[in-house]
């Protein structure tokens, strides 16, 4: 696995920072996934565990559009993979489910995620509102919690990736 991601620089105002380590760390889940089939991506860990890298991208997906569309800028963005029926959705692949999907579509969900967070303060609060709590957050706890998020997920693609085919690294 090539591995051309950096790190942000070591005196990078805070904003700068947040956003090159979240980025970091989209850059490894993808760095994860690299060069391996579909049948790869769909392959769940153990049983009776769903994890699989593609079932990870598409839950970042999810992720991503939860935060950034419906927490931060209050849109009403309906889920993609999941329901209410099936709450773990974007885990349960199919022989029909493709990387090539699933790629785009977490890509389409960071860059509007991007977009959403350009013009706003790192204190500036979210319009929405978490479906759970209620809770509004700043800019900058949801950029520190989406780096947690992939930090997490991606210690579970380095596993994935390892049982695959034996690729480690960071």
């Amino acid at each position: 696995m090539s591995n051309d991601r950096r790190e942000p620089a070591t005196d990078a105002d805070e904003r700068t920072m947040l956003e090159g380590w979240l980025d970091y760390h989209r850059q490894t889940l993808a760095h994860k996934c690299a060069g391996l089939t579909d049948a790869q991506l769909r392959t769940a860990s153990v049983a009776p565990s769903t994890l699989s890298l593609m079932g990870l991208v598409r839950h970042m997906a999810e992720v991503e559009r939860s935060w950034f569309r419906r927490v931060l800028v209050g849109e009403d963005a309906p889920p993609i993979y999941y329901s209410d029926a099936d709450p773990d959705g974007e885990f349960r692949l199919t022989e029909a489910d493709t990387w090539a999907e699933a790629y785009a579509t977490w890509q389409a969900e960071i860059d509007t995620a991007r977009r959403h967070a350009a013009d706003l303060a790192l204190d500036d609060p979210s319009t929405g509102r978490h479906r759970r709590t209620g809770e509004v957050f700043s800019l900058r706890w949801i950029l520190t919690h989406m780096i947690e998020e992939y930090a997490r997920h991606n210690g579970h693609a380095d596993l994935l990736r390892e049982c695959l085919d034996g690729a480690t690294g960071e």
